[in-house]
Protein backbone atom coordinates (compact mmCIF):
# COMPACT_ATOMS: atom_id res chain seq x y z
CA UNK A 1 0.00 0.00 0.00
CA UNK A 2 1.38 3.37 -0.92
CA UNK A 3 0.25 6.67 0.58
CA UNK A 4 0.49 9.98 -1.21
CA UNK A 5 -0.19 13.24 0.60
CA UNK A 6 -1.51 16.26 -1.26
CA UNK A 7 -2.47 18.94 1.12
CA UNK A 8 -1.18 21.59 3.34
CA UNK A 9 -2.74 23.50 6.17
CA UNK A 10 -2.13 26.95 7.46
CA UNK A 11 -1.48 26.48 11.19
CA UNK A 12 0.64 29.45 12.13
CA UNK A 13 0.39 32.25 14.64
CA UNK A 14 -1.48 35.42 13.91
CA UNK A 15 0.72 37.88 12.12
CA UNK A 16 0.16 41.54 12.79
CA UNK A 17 -2.96 42.43 10.86
CA UNK A 18 -3.07 45.65 8.89
CA UNK A 19 -6.29 47.60 8.86
CA UNK A 20 -8.83 46.50 6.28
CA UNK A 21 -10.14 49.30 4.09
CA UNK A 22 -9.27 52.04 6.51
CA UNK A 23 -9.39 50.41 9.92
CA UNK A 24 -12.71 48.67 9.45
CA UNK A 25 -11.45 45.84 11.67
CA UNK A 26 -10.30 46.90 15.15
CA UNK A 27 -7.01 45.31 16.17
CA UNK A 28 -8.42 44.42 19.58
CA UNK A 29 -11.05 42.30 17.85
CA UNK A 30 -8.36 40.37 15.99
CA UNK A 31 -6.33 39.90 19.14
CA UNK A 32 -9.40 38.57 20.93
CA UNK A 33 -10.05 36.17 18.04
CA UNK A 34 -6.51 34.85 18.16
CA UNK A 35 -6.70 33.95 21.84
CA UNK A 36 -4.18 34.31 24.61
CA UNK A 37 -1.24 32.64 22.94
CA UNK A 38 -1.77 34.28 19.54
CA UNK A 39 -2.48 30.93 17.89
CA UNK A 40 -4.92 30.90 14.99
CA UNK A 41 -5.43 27.16 14.79
CA UNK A 42 -5.64 25.70 18.27
CA UNK A 43 -9.23 26.17 19.25
CA UNK A 44 -12.09 23.96 20.35
CA UNK A 45 -15.49 23.98 18.74
CA UNK A 46 -18.54 21.84 19.33
CA UNK A 47 -19.94 20.10 16.23
CA UNK A 48 -23.47 20.51 17.60
CA UNK A 49 -24.24 23.28 15.11
CA UNK A 50 -24.17 20.49 12.49
CA UNK A 51 -25.11 17.38 14.44
CA UNK A 52 -28.42 18.92 15.52
CA UNK A 53 -29.30 18.88 11.82
CA UNK A 54 -28.22 15.28 11.44
CA UNK A 55 -24.92 16.09 9.71
CA UNK A 56 -21.71 14.64 11.14
CA UNK A 57 -18.53 16.72 10.55
CA UNK A 58 -15.48 15.05 9.02
CA UNK A 59 -11.72 15.07 9.25
CA UNK A 60 -10.69 16.42 5.86
CA UNK A 61 -7.74 14.63 4.22
CA UNK A 62 -8.83 15.61 0.71
CA UNK A 63 -7.87 19.29 0.80
CA UNK A 64 -9.43 22.63 -0.12
CA UNK A 65 -12.42 21.16 -1.91
CA UNK A 66 -15.85 22.70 -2.30
CA UNK A 67 -17.59 19.41 -1.55
CA UNK A 68 -16.28 19.53 2.05
CA UNK A 69 -16.84 23.24 2.55
CA UNK A 70 -13.52 24.62 1.34
CA UNK A 71 -11.48 25.58 4.39
CA UNK A 72 -11.80 26.41 8.08
CA UNK A 73 -11.24 30.15 8.18
CA UNK A 74 -8.69 31.53 10.66
CA UNK A 75 -10.16 33.47 13.60
CA UNK A 76 -9.06 36.85 12.24
CA UNK A 77 -10.98 36.24 9.01
CA UNK A 78 -14.11 35.25 10.94
CA UNK A 79 -13.67 38.34 13.13
CA UNK A 80 -13.40 40.57 10.07
CA UNK A 81 -16.60 39.14 8.63
CA UNK A 82 -18.43 39.55 11.93
CA UNK A 83 -17.40 43.19 12.14
CA UNK A 84 -18.39 43.79 8.50
CA UNK A 85 -21.86 42.44 9.24
CA UNK A 86 -22.49 45.26 11.74
CA UNK A 87 -22.58 48.04 9.14
CA UNK A 88 -24.37 49.03 5.94
CA UNK A 89 -22.20 50.16 3.05
CA UNK A 90 -22.80 51.10 -0.62
CA UNK A 91 -21.92 47.84 -2.36
CA UNK A 92 -20.72 49.35 -5.67
CA UNK A 93 -18.30 51.51 -3.69
CA UNK A 94 -17.14 48.59 -1.55
CA UNK A 95 -16.51 46.42 -4.62
CA UNK A 96 -14.48 49.17 -6.26
CA UNK A 97 -12.47 50.23 -3.20
CA UNK A 98 -11.75 46.69 -2.05
CA UNK A 99 -10.54 45.88 -5.56
CA UNK A 100 -8.22 48.88 -5.53
CA UNK A 101 -6.86 47.83 -2.14
CA UNK A 102 -6.24 44.25 -3.32
CA UNK A 103 -4.58 45.45 -6.52
CA UNK A 104 -2.17 47.60 -4.49
CA UNK A 105 -1.36 44.70 -2.17
CA UNK A 106 -0.55 42.39 -5.08
CA UNK A 107 1.02 44.88 -7.46
CA UNK A 108 -1.47 44.13 -10.24
CA UNK A 109 -3.43 46.55 -12.40
CA UNK A 110 -6.91 45.81 -11.07
CA UNK A 111 -8.92 43.35 -8.98
CA UNK A 112 -12.49 42.50 -8.03
CA UNK A 113 -13.91 40.08 -5.46
CA UNK A 114 -16.16 37.44 -7.01
CA UNK A 115 -18.29 34.50 -5.93
CA UNK A 116 -15.47 31.99 -6.12
CA UNK A 117 -13.29 31.21 -9.10
CA UNK A 118 -16.37 29.83 -10.89
CA UNK A 119 -18.08 33.21 -10.60
CA UNK A 120 -14.89 34.82 -11.88
CA UNK A 121 -15.05 32.64 -15.01
CA UNK A 122 -18.54 33.88 -15.86
CA UNK A 123 -17.74 37.52 -15.13
CA UNK A 124 -14.48 37.35 -17.08
CA UNK A 125 -16.32 35.87 -20.06
CA UNK A 126 -19.00 38.54 -19.83
CA UNK A 127 -16.37 41.26 -19.63
CA UNK A 128 -14.68 40.01 -22.79
CA UNK A 129 -18.03 39.84 -24.61
CA UNK A 130 -19.59 43.17 -23.54
CA UNK A 131 -16.81 45.42 -22.32
CA UNK A 132 -18.41 48.27 -20.38
CA UNK A 133 -21.20 48.83 -22.93
CA UNK A 134 -24.43 49.10 -20.88
CA UNK A 135 -26.64 47.97 -23.76
CA UNK A 136 -24.59 44.81 -24.33
CA UNK A 137 -24.53 44.07 -20.60
CA UNK A 138 -28.33 44.26 -20.47
CA UNK A 139 -28.64 42.07 -23.57
CA UNK A 140 -26.80 39.02 -22.16
CA UNK A 141 -27.18 36.07 -22.54
CA UNK A 142 -28.34 37.10 -26.01
CA UNK A 143 -24.97 37.64 -27.70
CA UNK A 144 -26.19 38.51 -31.18
CA UNK A 145 -23.93 41.15 -32.69
CA UNK A 146 -21.15 40.48 -30.17
CA UNK A 147 -18.02 38.39 -30.02
CA UNK A 148 -19.40 35.17 -28.57
CA UNK A 149 -16.85 32.37 -28.96
CA UNK A 150 -14.35 31.18 -26.32
CA UNK A 151 -11.47 28.98 -27.41
CA UNK A 152 -9.82 26.41 -25.14
CA UNK A 153 -7.58 23.39 -25.54
CA UNK A 154 -9.42 20.09 -25.44
CA UNK A 155 -7.19 18.94 -22.58
CA UNK A 156 -8.25 22.01 -20.57
CA UNK A 157 -11.91 21.03 -20.36
CA UNK A 158 -12.68 20.60 -16.68
CA UNK A 159 -16.40 20.69 -16.08
CA UNK A 160 -16.48 24.47 -15.63
CA UNK A 161 -17.53 25.14 -19.22
CA UNK A 162 -21.06 25.83 -17.97
CA UNK A 163 -19.75 29.00 -16.34
CA UNK A 164 -18.67 30.18 -19.79
CA UNK A 165 -21.85 29.07 -21.56
CA UNK A 166 -24.03 31.01 -19.09
CA UNK A 167 -23.01 34.19 -20.88
CA UNK A 168 -24.46 32.95 -24.17
CA UNK A 169 -21.13 32.02 -25.68
CA UNK A 170 -19.94 28.96 -27.57
CA UNK A 171 -16.88 26.91 -26.58
CA UNK A 172 -14.49 26.06 -29.42
CA UNK A 173 -12.07 23.19 -28.72
CA UNK A 174 -8.62 22.99 -30.30
CA UNK A 175 -5.48 20.93 -29.72
CA UNK A 176 -2.61 22.39 -31.77
CA UNK A 177 -1.30 25.87 -32.45
CA UNK A 178 -2.36 25.58 -36.09
CA UNK A 179 -5.92 24.73 -34.97
CA UNK A 180 -5.91 27.67 -32.58
CA UNK A 181 -4.79 30.12 -35.26
CA UNK A 182 -7.46 28.80 -37.61
CA UNK A 183 -10.18 28.99 -34.93
CA UNK A 184 -9.61 32.68 -34.15
CA UNK A 185 -12.12 34.85 -36.01
CA UNK A 186 -13.92 38.15 -35.50
CA UNK A 187 -16.31 36.20 -33.23
CA UNK A 188 -13.58 35.20 -30.73
CA UNK A 189 -14.10 36.86 -27.37
CA UNK A 190 -11.60 35.10 -25.10
CA UNK A 191 -8.88 32.43 -24.96
CA UNK A 192 -9.48 30.27 -21.88
CA UNK A 193 -6.56 28.54 -20.11
CA UNK A 194 -6.90 26.04 -17.22
CA UNK A 195 -3.73 26.52 -15.18
CA UNK A 196 -3.59 23.07 -13.60
CA UNK A 197 -3.81 21.54 -17.09
CA UNK A 198 -0.60 23.29 -18.21
CA UNK A 199 1.33 19.99 -18.61
CA UNK A 200 -1.50 18.32 -20.53
CA UNK A 201 -1.92 20.62 -23.52
CA UNK A 202 0.29 21.21 -26.54
CA UNK A 203 0.16 25.00 -26.09
CA UNK A 204 1.72 26.26 -22.88
CA UNK A 205 1.23 29.52 -20.99
CA UNK A 206 3.73 31.78 -22.76
CA UNK A 207 2.67 30.66 -26.23
CA UNK A 208 -1.04 30.98 -25.33
CA UNK A 209 -0.45 34.55 -24.16
CA UNK A 210 1.61 35.41 -27.24
CA UNK A 211 -1.11 34.19 -29.61
CA UNK A 212 -3.72 36.20 -27.71
CA UNK A 213 -1.63 39.36 -27.97
CA UNK A 214 -0.91 38.74 -31.64
CA UNK A 215 -4.64 38.63 -32.42
CA UNK A 216 -5.65 41.17 -29.72
CA UNK A 217 -7.83 38.57 -27.97
CA UNK A 218 -7.97 38.63 -24.13
CA UNK A 219 -6.45 35.58 -22.41
CA UNK A 220 -7.93 34.21 -19.17
CA UNK A 221 -6.15 31.87 -16.73
CA UNK A 222 -8.18 29.86 -14.22
CA UNK A 223 -5.65 29.41 -11.40
CA UNK A 224 -8.27 28.68 -8.74
CA UNK A 225 -6.23 26.30 -6.57
CA UNK A 226 -2.72 27.39 -7.55
CA UNK A 227 -1.64 28.72 -4.15
CA UNK A 228 0.99 28.41 -2.75
CA UNK A 229 3.37 29.87 -3.67
CA UNK A 230 2.07 33.36 -2.99
CA UNK A 231 4.09 34.73 -5.95
CA UNK A 232 1.44 33.27 -8.24
CA UNK A 233 -0.98 35.97 -7.10
CA UNK A 234 0.86 38.45 -9.32
CA UNK A 235 3.08 36.21 -11.48
CA UNK A 236 0.44 35.21 -14.04
CA UNK A 237 -0.61 38.82 -14.59
CA UNK A 238 3.04 39.86 -15.03
CA UNK A 239 3.45 36.93 -17.44
CA UNK A 240 0.86 38.60 -19.66
CA UNK A 241 -2.53 36.99 -18.99
CA UNK A 242 -5.21 39.65 -19.31
CA UNK A 243 -7.38 38.07 -16.59
CA UNK A 244 -6.53 35.61 -13.80
CA UNK A 245 -8.88 33.94 -11.30
CA UNK A 246 -8.15 32.51 -7.85
CA UNK A 247 -10.47 30.92 -5.33
CA UNK A 248 -10.83 32.77 -2.04
CA UNK A 249 -11.89 29.62 -0.23
CA UNK A 250 -8.82 27.51 -1.01
CA UNK A 251 -5.19 28.47 -0.35
CA UNK A 252 -6.08 31.93 0.93
CA UNK A 253 -8.25 30.37 3.69
CA UNK A 254 -10.95 32.94 3.01
CA UNK A 255 -14.72 32.60 2.68
CA UNK A 256 -15.83 29.59 0.62
CA UNK A 257 -18.06 31.74 -1.57
CA UNK A 258 -15.36 34.27 -2.51
CA UNK A 259 -12.82 34.56 -5.29
CA UNK A 260 -10.47 36.99 -6.99
CA UNK A 261 -10.45 38.22 -10.58
CA UNK A 262 -7.23 40.07 -11.38
CA UNK A 263 -5.87 41.71 -14.50
CA UNK A 264 -6.28 44.56 -16.97
CA UNK A 265 -8.27 47.43 -15.55
CA UNK A 266 -10.70 47.87 -18.43
CA UNK A 267 -11.61 44.17 -18.32
CA UNK A 268 -11.84 43.97 -14.53
CA UNK A 269 -14.05 47.09 -14.55
CA UNK A 270 -16.26 45.41 -17.15
CA UNK A 271 -16.46 42.27 -15.02
CA UNK A 272 -17.43 44.31 -11.95
CA UNK A 273 -20.33 46.08 -13.66
CA UNK A 274 -21.55 42.76 -15.07
CA UNK A 275 -21.94 41.54 -11.47
CA UNK A 276 -24.26 42.25 -8.55
CA UNK A 277 -25.61 44.73 -7.56
CA UNK A 278 -25.58 46.18 -11.07
CA UNK A 279 -27.86 43.53 -12.58
CA UNK A 280 -27.25 41.65 -15.78
CA UNK A 281 -25.84 38.16 -16.16
CA UNK A 282 -23.94 38.35 -12.86
CA UNK A 283 -26.79 39.53 -10.65
CA UNK A 284 -27.14 36.10 -9.07
CA UNK A 285 -23.40 35.99 -8.31
CA UNK A 286 -23.86 38.18 -5.27
CA UNK A 287 -20.82 38.44 -3.03
CA UNK A 288 -21.80 39.95 0.32
CA UNK A 289 -20.07 42.70 2.24
CA UNK A 290 -18.99 40.12 4.81
CA UNK A 291 -17.32 37.93 2.18
CA UNK A 292 -15.57 40.91 0.57
CA UNK A 293 -14.09 42.04 3.89
CA UNK A 294 -13.34 38.43 4.86
CA UNK A 295 -11.37 37.88 1.66
CA UNK A 296 -9.44 41.12 2.15
CA UNK A 297 -8.55 39.99 5.69
CA UNK A 298 -7.58 36.52 4.43
CA UNK A 299 -5.36 37.99 1.71
CA UNK A 300 -3.61 40.37 4.11
CA UNK A 301 -2.98 37.47 6.45
CA UNK A 302 -1.75 35.20 3.66
CA UNK A 303 0.82 37.73 2.49
CA UNK A 304 2.40 37.81 5.99
CA UNK A 305 2.47 34.10 6.75
CA UNK A 306 5.75 32.17 6.96
CA UNK A 307 4.98 29.67 4.20
CA UNK A 308 8.32 27.91 4.60
CA UNK A 309 7.44 27.09 8.20
CA UNK A 310 4.04 25.85 7.06
CA UNK A 311 5.69 23.60 4.49
CA UNK A 312 7.91 22.10 7.19
CA UNK A 313 4.90 21.50 9.45
CA UNK A 314 3.09 19.68 6.67
CA UNK A 315 6.17 17.61 5.91
CA UNK A 316 6.29 16.57 9.56
CA UNK A 317 2.68 15.41 9.41
CA UNK A 318 3.31 13.43 6.26
CA UNK A 319 6.30 11.76 7.88
CA UNK A 320 4.32 10.82 10.99
CA UNK A 321 1.50 9.21 9.02
CA UNK A 322 3.98 7.43 6.75
CA UNK A 323 5.85 6.08 9.77
CA UNK A 324 2.61 4.67 11.21
CA UNK A 325 2.13 2.66 7.99
CA UNK A 326 5.68 1.43 7.70
CA UNK A 327 6.15 -2.27 8.22
CA UNK A 328 2.63 -3.22 7.09
CA UNK A 329 2.92 -5.92 4.44
CA UNK A 330 1.95 -4.84 0.94
CA UNK A 331 1.66 -1.14 1.85
CA UNK A 332 3.83 1.63 0.41
CA UNK A 333 3.61 5.21 1.67
CA UNK A 334 5.37 7.92 -0.32
CA UNK A 335 5.67 11.69 0.07
CA UNK A 336 4.62 13.70 -2.97
CA UNK A 337 4.22 17.37 -3.90
CA UNK A 338 1.92 18.21 -6.83
CA UNK A 339 3.64 20.24 -9.54
CA UNK A 340 0.70 22.61 -10.00
CA UNK A 341 -2.11 23.47 -7.57
CA UNK A 342 -1.91 22.45 -3.90
CA UNK A 343 1.88 22.62 -4.23
CA UNK A 344 2.48 21.20 -0.77
CA UNK A 345 3.53 17.89 0.82
CA UNK A 346 1.01 15.06 0.37
CA UNK A 347 1.13 11.38 1.16
CA UNK A 348 0.45 8.77 -1.51
CA UNK A 349 -0.56 5.32 -0.27
CA UNK A 350 -0.62 2.29 -2.57
CA UNK A 351 -1.03 -1.39 -1.78
CA UNK A 352 -0.99 -4.79 -3.41
CA UNK A 353 -1.07 -8.43 -2.29
CA UNK A 354 -1.64 -9.47 0.49
CA UNK A 355 -3.90 -6.39 0.79
CA UNK A 356 -7.41 -7.34 -0.32
CA UNK A 357 -9.64 -4.28 -0.01
CA UNK A 358 -10.15 -1.79 -2.80
CA UNK A 359 -9.56 1.93 -2.37
CA UNK A 360 -13.33 2.39 -2.42
CA UNK A 361 -13.76 -0.05 0.48
CA UNK A 362 -10.99 1.58 2.51
CA UNK A 363 -12.48 5.04 1.93
CA UNK A 364 -15.93 3.73 2.98
CA UNK A 365 -14.44 2.26 6.16
CA UNK A 366 -12.81 5.57 7.08
CA UNK A 367 -15.99 7.47 6.25
CA UNK A 368 -18.19 5.28 8.45
CA UNK A 369 -15.89 5.41 11.47
CA UNK A 370 -15.80 7.76 14.42
CA UNK A 371 -14.40 10.28 13.83
CA UNK A 372 -15.46 10.31 10.22
CA UNK A 373 -12.55 10.72 7.76
CA UNK A 374 -12.84 11.70 4.10
CA UNK A 375 -9.96 10.71 1.81
CA UNK A 376 -9.21 10.78 -1.92
CA UNK A 377 -9.05 7.52 -3.85
CA UNK A 378 -6.17 7.15 -6.28
CA UNK A 379 -6.67 4.21 -8.57
CA UNK A 380 -8.15 0.83 -7.58
CA UNK A 381 -5.73 0.34 -4.66
CA UNK A 382 -4.43 3.74 -3.69
CA UNK A 383 -5.25 6.82 -1.61
CA UNK A 384 -4.01 10.39 -1.62
CA UNK A 385 -3.83 11.92 1.85
CA UNK A 386 -3.73 15.69 2.12
CA UNK A 387 -2.59 17.06 5.47
CA UNK A 388 -3.15 20.73 4.61
CA UNK A 389 -6.66 21.09 6.01
CA UNK A 390 -6.09 18.96 9.11
CA UNK A 391 -6.66 20.77 12.38
CA UNK A 392 -4.28 20.59 15.30
CA UNK A 393 -3.47 16.97 16.13
CA UNK A 394 -5.80 15.43 13.54
CA UNK A 395 -2.90 13.91 11.60
CA UNK A 396 -2.32 11.61 14.58
CA UNK A 397 -5.91 10.40 14.36
CA UNK A 398 -5.54 9.84 10.61
CA UNK A 399 -2.31 7.88 11.14
CA UNK A 400 -3.94 5.67 13.77
CA UNK A 401 -7.09 4.98 11.75
CA UNK A 402 -5.19 4.17 8.54
CA UNK A 403 -2.92 1.82 10.46
CA UNK A 404 -5.89 0.11 12.13
CA UNK A 405 -7.74 -0.40 8.85
CA UNK A 406 -4.61 -1.71 7.17
CA UNK A 407 -3.92 -4.21 9.95
CA UNK A 408 -7.42 -5.46 10.69
CA UNK A 409 -8.40 -9.07 9.98
CA UNK A 410 -11.99 -8.81 11.19
CA UNK A 411 -15.10 -7.71 9.30
CA UNK A 412 -13.26 -5.39 6.91
CA UNK A 413 -10.15 -7.35 5.94
CA UNK A 414 -7.33 -5.56 4.20
CA UNK A 415 -4.66 -8.15 4.86
CA UNK A 416 -4.99 -11.90 4.74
Amino acid sequence: MKLHLTGRRQFLGLAGMASVLGNLIPMKLLARAAGKNGSTHKFDSSPEIYTRLGVRPVINTIGTVTVLGGVIMPPEVVAAMEEAGRHFVPMPELLEKSGEHIARLLGVEAAVVTTGAAGAITLATAACVTGTDPQKIRQLPDTRGMRNEVIMQKSHRSGYEAQILLVGTKVIEIETRAELEAAITDRTAMLFFMNKAEPDGQIHREEWIAIGKKHKIPTFNDAAADLPPKAHLSEYCRMGFDLVAFSGGKGLLGPQCSGLLLGRKELVDAARINSSPFGGIGRGMKVGKEEIIGLVAALERYLKVDHDAEFRELDARVSEISKALSGIRGVKAERMVPEIANHLPHLGVDWDSPVKLSAQEVAASLRSGDPRIEVSQRGPKGLTVSVWMLRHGEHKIVAQRLSEVARTDEHVILLR
